[in-house]
Parts: C-alpha cells; structure tokens; sequence
C-alpha cells in the first residue's frame, strides 16, 4: 500500500511540473508508462518485454538487424569476419567507447560480457552450446571460437541479453546477477531504479546519435484502467500496449485515427499460445491433446478478445520470418474433437477435466480463457470441462519447470528476429527419455516434450544457411505441431500510444520502441 501511494504522488509530481512549466516542457522527462514491474535489469536474467526495452535504452548490442533482417554494425566497426571451416568468427570493435562508469569499451569487457552469460544466463538457448571460448588477439578485436559451424550467428551478435557491461562494476558480480543497476554503453544512463519506476537520463558522452528527448520516466501501473485513464487525463506521455485491455486497445486505435492520439506499430512478433505438459496423463495421451487443439476457436477469440486486432495463428514462427505463411497446427474442428474425445473414451458420461492457468495480470489471458471455455460448453460440455485459474505471471514463470501445470497460457517474443528464436525456447531439450524432456528448454516453457528428430534437425540447420536452413527449421515446426506440445493462439504486434506533442513511437524489427526517438513536438 506504502509502495502503491509514492507511485502516485511520484506520478502526480512529474505531472505537474510537467504541466505547469509552460515553454520550458522541453527540459522535462517523457513519461512512457505499462503495466507489472521489472525484477531484472541484469542481461544475464531479464527475460520480460519491459525489462529488454530498458536494457535496450542504456546498453548496445555489437549489431542490430535491420528491417530486411540484415546485420547493421554497432559497437562493432564493421561486418564480421569468417573463418573459411565457419568455426572461427572475428569481429573489430568500435574505438573511443566509453561505459557510463568511465571504464573503455574494449576486447576485455566483450570477452567479460559472453563469459560470464554463459556462466550465469538464464536463456541458455541464445547462446547454447555454440561459443567453446572467446579470444582477444588485440584491444579492439575479439574472435568468437565455435564448437560447431553456426548458421544462427544472428542470435549472437544481435541479442540484447549479450549487451556489453563493465568489467569494472560489474567485477564483484561476475558470479551473481545485479538487478537494480546497469551500466552498458547506450544513450541513456539509468538513474534511479525501483520495481515500479525507473528513470533514465541521456549520457552525456555516447558515441553516436544524442537521444532527441531530455530523458525518461518508465513507469509501472498496478492495472489496466488505471493506464487507460493516465493516457487519457494526460498524466503519461507514452502507453506500452501490452499493457492493457483489448477494449481499450480498440478504443486508442480508433481515437488514433481521429488524431487524438499518435499511434506506433511494431512488426507481427509476440506469440501467445498455450503450454501443454506432454509428461503425464492426460495430456500425454495425443489423441486429447489433438483434441482440446482442435476445440479452439482462434476466430472467434481474436473477434470476441481482439477485436480483430491480433491475427489468428496456427503457427509457432512470426509470418514475416517465413517465405510463406504456412499454417502448420490443427485447425478449429470440434465434431473432429468429439470424435477423438470419443476414440478415447470420454463423452457420454465421461468428461475430460482440463485445469487451464492464466496469467491474472495479463488483461487478454482471462478472457482468451473465458472464451474458449464457453466455446467448449456451447459444442462439447459433455466431454471436456476447463477449469480456470488466475496466477500472476511472475509465480507462473518461476513454476513452469515444475510441472504444475496441465495447460497455461503464455506469449513469447523471440529475443532475435530469426525463426530458431522461436523454435529453440519451446521445442530443444537436452535430455530426452521416452519422448519425454528432462533437462532443456522445453522443460522451461512447461511442455516437458522432446524429439530426437528435432533436435538432429537443429544440428543440421547449425550447418547450412538461406532458404535450405529456413526449410529444415519448418520441417522442425511440422514435427511439433503434429505432435501438439503446444496450442498456438495468435500473433501480435506490439502497439504505443503517445500524447500528440509527443512525436510517433517507433519499434525496431524485434518489436522494441525506440525510447530515444520520443521527441516533444509543437512546442
């Protein structure tokens, strides 16, 4: 309660200085407001949106992939070099590069930044077992030594999660995360930080362009409403839109047409899907797994939840990262699913009984529950029953490698604009016994499914590269969604709001805003 009233007098202070400087506004921080909190700014740990919007505020990555998918050099100096048996990686660095504590960017803190990520880094899929060590044959070049020939080198060199940090502060936690401070190379230096409220100030000394804004406030609402509302009286400057209901969604997207609003869109990215545990019965038995995918109505979710705004997907992998947009996984057919259900001896007296988790936090999951619940009452009450429970996402993440869950509801936004982003969190497993995963990624996303074939398949993606490895990484995908370890939902963009003396958010390709581009305009 303490905490909840300094948010507010925090929030009513910034507005009114805000609002009661007249032409000096331009000195002010922008607002840019969501919902939940952040528990991690280390890159070795954040795993959340909001977490990798910040850290990509104050950090920078050694290249960014543009809209075509193609490396832009950052903080390195050019296009990396490959060695001809593709086992060897050297990349130049950029010079006269300064981390906000002083200390220069240099071979040293690249080598420090990948080491002690593969010593403590929680998503151990972008780095997996690719990198066997890190030389610095001079100060401003590193070379990346592979156990194996890499075609996802993408993944590497773009991921926010390796944004160099300083050796110098970080020395004492080279071991151990550090959540509440960061200090990397990027335009803006963090300057307080709480779970709720983080400020950010440009650094004074950046290599390359100044942000065009004085400074920002990113600020965690406890809910939807409440967001909705700040936007509206002019409280924020900018609202994330992973944030809040659908209605509201909708509501900001018509008053953006109207010119009320400025509104920013990112790329189709975010999955949302429903993690199916695959190591005990029921749901080991493919036949109901079939089934219960087969129950959902993905249509009538995105119109009854969406308003059409999210696209219906029967696909793990992003559409702008496919040559085609093949819809893989089951399609909407309940006679289908009855007569499955049936095959295993339920209707008629018998009802499957699925306890289904959402996320009470996140606005769209209870009602993607609600809907597909009273969908499955309407055709098929005499065979399934979904039970509903709501459990705040930070408590579902922390249990999902328990195996509590029969069914829950989750969203992924690959960490790297590349199909094995998304395919490697939720199908590789490195142990596997009797189909079922042991140890590995798909342990961690509460699906608990393996494949031998897919993981061979992963290893020989690793060896080719073009339109011959998107191909494996589909056939990859067809393996999965004939085997239902997961019910695809559908795919977002993320979407920004801003007040229109604010200019128009931006996102990059990997559906992150570009916080130094918010700019006050007409004053």
């Amino acid at each position: 309660m303490k905490k909840k009233i300094v948010l507010s007098i925090f929030i009513i202070l910034i507005s009114f200085l805000q609002n009661s400087c007249g032409s000096k506004r331009i000195s002010k921080k922008i607002i840019v407001a969501s919902s939940g909190k952040i528990e991690s700014l280390d890159p070795a740990r954040a795993n959340t949106l909001k977490a990798i919007q910040l850290i990509s505020s104050l950090g920078d990555t050694l290249y960014e992939l543009n809209s075509k998918g193609e490396l832009i050099p950052e903080l390195a100096s050019g296009m990396p070099v490959i060695s001809k048996d593709r086992l060897q990686i050297t990349i130049n660095l950029r010079k006269n590069v300064f981390f906000h504590d002083g200390t220069a960017f240099n071979s040293n803190a690249m080598k420090f930044t990948f080491d002690r990520f593969k010593r403590i880094g929680t998503m151990n899929y972008i780095l997996g077992n690719k990198i066997k060590s890190i030389e610095t044959p001079s100060e401003y070049s590193v070379i990346i030594n592979l156990n194996k020939p890499s075609s996802s080198l993408n993944g590497l060199l773009t991921s926010v999660n390796l944004t160099p940090i300083s050796p110098t502060f970080y020395k004492q936690y080279s071991d151990k995360f550090l959540n509440e401070k960061f200090v990397g190379t990027g335009k803006y230096v963090l300057t307080s930080f709480s779970n709720e409220v983080q400020s950010i100030d440009p650094y004074l000394n950046y290599w390359g362009e100044k942000p065009f804004n004085n400074g920002v406030n990113f600020v965690g609402y406890s809910n939807s409403s409440s967001l909705f509302g700040a936007l509206k009286s002019k409280q924020i400057d900018v609202l994330l839109s992973n944030s809040i209901d659908d209605s509201q969604r909708k509501s900001l997207n018509d008053l953006s047409k109207n010119k009320q609003f400025n509104e920013g869109n990112s790329p189709f990215t975010e999955l949302s899907f429903i993690s199916l545990k695959t190591s005990s019965y029921p749901l080991s038995n493919l036949n109901l797994r079939l089934a219960l995918a087969k129950s959902l109505n993905r249509k009538l979710i995105s119109e009854k939840v969406s308003y059409g705004l999210r696209k219906p997907s029967r696909s793990i992998i992003p559409p702008i990262l496919k040559k085609d947009n093949q819809e893989l996984w089951p399609k909407y057919d309940y006679l289908e699913a009855r007569r499955l259900l049936q095959k295993e001896n339920y209707c008629n007296g018998n009802i499957l009984k699925i306890p289904l988790t959402y996320r009470s936090n996140v606005p769209a999951d209870k009602l993607i529950a609600l809907t597909w619940q009273e969908e499955i009452k309407n055709s098929l009450k005499d065979c399934i029953d979904i039970e509903l429970n709501g459990v705040e996402s930070t408590t579902v993440y922390k249990n999902l490698s328990l195996g509590i869950y029969t069914a829950v509801l989750l969203d992924w936004t690959g960490a790297y604009s590349d199909p094995e982003a998304y395919l490697t969190p939720l199908l590789s497993c490195n142990e596997i016994v009797d189909g079922i995963c042991k140890k590995g990624e798909s342990v961690y996303s509460g699906s608990f499914w393996g494949s031998n074939k897919v993981e061979s398949l992963f290893l020989e993606s690793e060896k080719i590269s073009g339109i011959k490895r998107l191909e494996k990484l589909v056939e990859i995908e067809k393996i999965a969604a004939s085997s239902i370890p997961y019910i695809p939902i559908w795919i977002s963009s993320q979407k920004a709001w801003s007040q229109n003396k604010i200019s128009k958010p931006i996102f990059n390709g990997a559906g992150i805003i570009s916080l130094s581009n918010l700019e006050l305009i007409n004053e």
